[in-house]
C-alpha cells in the first residue's frame, strides 16, 4: 500500500512547535541585542556631532527635551545665526557624497526603504546600508538639518536584522520577519518605547487600517531586548517630562475642533513635502548638490528662527510645559514644515517622524492657547493639547492610527490622556487617510506580493482533487491497455485533450502513465516504433487521492515536472478514477474565488434587503391606523404586519 504524501502545510506536532517557537524567540533576541547597540552607536554619533557643530561653532543651544543630557560638558561660544545657517550646508554636501558614493538606497527619510524591502525584496537590505545610514544621518541630524531619527534608525535597525538573517542563512519568510523586528527593536530603542515600537512596525506597511499580524510577536521580543540594551547605558526616562494633566468628557468638544485642525495640517505637511520632492528631482543640477542646496534654503530659513533647525524637541517640551506663547509656535510650525522638506526632501538622510512630531506639537499648542482663550470653561491645560495634538498629526501623515497612540503615551509618560488621544488620532486618520508621508505602503493586506501565495495557498488548502473531478464535464478516465501498439496510441492523445493516459493491464489494474513527451520520442525512431506497445512507454509518476488537497497536488505537478497526473481510488490503489491537470486545478481555483465573491456579495444584499424591510415596516407599524375599520382593521394590520415580519425572517 503506498504511503500517503502529507501536504505540504500540515501543521507540526508539539514538539516541533516548540522548537520553532524557541529558535525564533532566540533570533528575535539576538536582532534585538544587535539593534540595540546599532541604536545606541547611532543616538551618541548624532548626538556627539550635533554638540560638536552646532553646539561648539554656532553656540546654538537648544533646549533638550525631559529625558536627554548632553554629552559634551564644555561651554558653548556666543550665538552665530550665520554659521548656524551654514552648517547645514556643509552637512548636506557630505552626506551627499557620502552616500552616493557608497550607497545610493540610504537616501531620504530610511522608512520607505524599509517598507520596500519587506514587500518587494524578500527583507533583504545591502550589507553597507546600516553603516553607511547611521554616518550620512548622523552628518544629517548633527549638521542642524530638519529631519527626525526615526526613519534612520528604522532603516538601520532593518538591515541589521536582515543582515543576521542572511548570515544564519535563513529563509526569505525568516528574514522578511527578522528584518522587521530589527526595525521595531531600533525604534523602541531610540523613542523608549518598545510597544509602541512593535505596533508600529507592523502598521507602517499599510496604508488602510491593517496590519502584518505574524510580525507583531517578532518584534515585542525584539523591541523589548532592543529597549533593555539602550537603556541600560542611557536611562529608561520617557524623552518628554509632562505634567499631571486630566480629561474630562466635556473636552472631547474642544479636541474635536484639534482635530480638524491637526488634520489640516498633516494634509499640507504630505503636500508640501512630496512637493519639495518633485521639485528637486527636476532640479536641473547634479544629483551629489541637491542636498547642498537643500540645506541652503533650510539654513536661511533658519536664519530668522532657529527653532525651526535640528529635532526640535526642546519646543515640545516648551510647548508642553505652557511656557511659549501661540505665536512662536504657529512660527514653529510653519518653519519646521518648509525646513524639513528642504532637508529630507532634497535628498537628505532623515526621517520625518520627528519634525511630524514637533510640527503637530507646536501647531496644536498654538491651537490650544487660542482655543483656552475662547472656550476656557470647556477647555484643558494647553500642554494637554500639545500632546494630543502631536499624536493626532502623525498619526494623520503616516496612516498609523493605533501604534502612534501609544507612542506618544510611551514617549511622554502620560497615559491620562489616553481617550482624548483615541478620539483625536481616529478622526484625523479618518480625515487624511488616503495622504500619507509613506509612499511605499500597500493599501491592505492582500496587496502585498508576500501574501498572494499564501493567499492561493490557503484556498488550495480548503479544496480536495474531488472538487476539481467534480467540476469535470467529462469525468471518464481515458485509459490505455498496456498491450496497445503505438498507432493506437497515437489515436487516443489526437482524440483528446488531455497530455497524459493511465496504462492498464487486461486485468485494468493501473501500471503507469504514458505522456505525449515519450510518444513523440517514439515516433521519431523509426527502428522500433513499430514494434512498441503501450507497456513500453510506462513510467512511473505521482498519483492523487480524491480527498488529497490542490495544495499538495500543485506541489506534486511542480515537483514532477508532469502537468496532468492520475487519481486513483482511496480504497484499491490500482485502479485509476479520474485525471487532474493544471488547467483543472487553476479553473477549480477560480472556481472557488468567484464562489466566495458571489457569496459576500449576496450576504451583503441580503443584509441590506432585511434591513429596508424591517425599516419599511416599523415605518408602516406607526403610521396612524386607517379611519375606516377602527380596532379590527388595526388588528389585523397588526397580523399582517407580524405575518411579513415572519415571512421576511424565513426567506432571509
Amino acid at each position: 500500500m503506498r504511503d500517503r504524501e502529507s501536504s505540504p502545510r500540515r501543521l507540526r506536532d508539539p514538539v516541533d512547535n516548540a522548537q520553532a517557537y524557541g529558535r525564533m524567540t532566540l533570533l528575535c533576541a539576538l536582532v534585538g541585542g544587535v539593534a540595540g547597540l546599532g541604536a545606541l552607536v547611532f543616538d551618541g554619533l548624532v548626538s556627539l556631532v550635533g554638540e560638536s557643530l552646532m553646539g561648539g561653532l554656532a553656540g546654538f543651544d537648544p533646549v533638550p527635551p525631559g529625558s536627554e543630557r548632553r554629552l559634551l560638558p564644555f561651554e558653548r561660544p556666543a550665538f552665530r545665526p550665520w554659521m548656524l545657517a551654514l552648517l547645514p550646508v556643509v552637512g548636506g554636501l557630505l552626506g551627499s557624497l557620502l552616500t552616493h558614493t557608497l550607497a545610493p538606497d540610504a537616501q531620504g527619510p530610511g522608512t520607505d526603504a524599509a517598507i520596500d524591502a519587506y514587500h518587494n525584496r524578500q527583507g533583504r537590505i545591502p550589507l553597507r546600508i546600516p553603516f553607511v545610514k547611521t554616518l550620512a544621518s548622523a552628518l544629517t541630524l548633527g549638521s542642524g538639518g530638519s529631519a527626525g531619527r526615526e526613519g534612520p534608525i528604522a532603516q538601520i535597525g532593518a538591515g541589521l536584522g536582515s543582515l543576521t538573517a542572511v548570515g544564519l542563512g535563513l529563509t526569505a519568510r525568516e528574514r522578511r520577519l527578522l528584518m522587521v523586528a530589527g526595525m521595531a527593536a531600533g525604534i523602541g530603542a531610540i523613542f523608549r518605547a518598545p510597544l509602541a515600537a512593535a505596533l508600529f512596525s507592523a502598521e507602517i506597511l499599510y496604508r488602510e487600517m491593517d496590519m502584518e499580524f505574524e510580525v507583531i510577536v517578532p518584534s515585542v521580543i525584539s523591541s523589548i531586548v532592543g529597549y533593555s540594551v539602550f537603556t541600560l547605558v542611557m536611562g529608561s526616562g520617557a524623552l518628554f517630562s509632562t505634567p499631571a494633566f486630566g480629561f474630562s468628557p466635556v473636552e472631547l468638544i474642544p479636541y474635536t475642533l484639534l482635530a480638524l485642525v491637526v488634520a489640516f495640517g498633516a494634509r499640507s505637511y504630505v503636500k508640501i513635502f512630496y512637493l519639495s520632492l518633485e521639485k528637486f528631482r527636476e532640479l536641473p543640477v547634479s544629483p551629489v548638490l541637491k542636498p547642498m542646496l537643500g540645506g541652503l534654503g533650510a539654513g536661511v530659513f533658519a536664519f530668522f528662527l532657529p527653532e525651526a533647525l535640528g529635532h526640535g524637541y526642546g519646543v515640545v517640551q516648551g510647548a508642553l510645559n505652557g511656557e511659549l506663547g501661540w505665536g512662536l509656535l504657529l512660527a514653529v510650525a510653519l518653519g519646521k514644515t518648509v525646513t524639513t522638506a528642504f532637508t529630507v526632501g532634497s535628498g537628505q538622510s532623515g526621517g520625518v517622524f520627528g519634525p511630524a512630531i514637533v510640527i503637530g506639537g507646536a501647531l496644536s499648542g498654538a491651537v490650544g492657547a487660542l482655543l483656552t482663550y475662547f472656550m476656557e470653561p470647556i477647555c484643558p491645560h494647553p500642554g494637554a493639547f500639545v500632546l494630543v495634538g502631536m499624536a493626532g498629526f502623525f498619526a494623520a501623515a503616516a496612516n498609523t492610527p493605533i501604534s502612534t497612540i501609544i507612542m506618544v503615551s510611551e514617549i511622554t509618560g502620560n497615559y491620562r490622556l489616553l481617550v482624548p488621544s483615541m478620539w483625536v488620532c481616529i478622526i484625523a486618520f479618518m480625515l487624511v487617510r488616503r495622504s500619507s508621508l509613506y509612499v511605499r505602503q500597500l493599501d491592505r493586506r492582500t496587496d502585498s506580493p508576500v501574501h498572494l501565495g499564501e493567499m492561493m495557498g490557503e484556498v488550495l488548502d480548503r479544496l480536495t482533487v474531488q472538487h476539481a473531478l467534480s467540476l469535470e464535464t467529462s469525468p471518464s478516465v481515458p485509459s490505455v491497455r498496456a498491450d496497445a501498439p503505438l498507432s493506437d496510441l497515437k489515436y487516443a492523445f489526437s482524440q483528446s485533450h488531455h497530455a497524459t493516459f493511465p496504462v492498464e493491464d487486461t486485468g485494468g489494474r493501473f501500471l503507469g502513465v504514458v505522456d505525449d513527451q515519450a510518444l513523440r520520442l517514439a515516433i521519431c525512431d523509426d527502428a522500433v516504433r513499430d514494434v512498441l506497445v503501450a507497456a513500453d512507454l510506462v513510467e512511473t509518476a505521482p498519483s492523487l487521492f480524491p480527498s488529497e488537497s490542490l495544495h499538495s497536488a500543485m506541489h506534486k505537478m511542480v515537483s514532477s515536472g508532469h502537468d496532468e497526473l492520475v487519481v486513483i481510488d482511496e480504497n484499491d490503489e490500482e485502479r485509476a478514477v479520474g485525471m487532474l491537470s493544471r488547467r483543472d486545478l487553476v479553473a477549480t481555483y477560480d472556481h472557488q474565488i468567484q464562489k466566495d465573491q458571489d457569496l459576500r456579495d449576496r450576504t451583503h444584499e441580503t443584509a441590506w434587503s432585511f434591513f429596508m424591510r424591517t425599516r419599511q415596516e416599523l415605518r408602516r407599524k406607526k403610521a396612524p391606523p386607517p379611519s375606516e375599520g377602527g380596532g379590527g382593521g388595526g388588528t389585523e394590520g397588526g397580523g399582517g404586519s407580524q405575518r411579513l415580519r415572519r415571512d421576511s425572517l424565513t426567506k432571509h
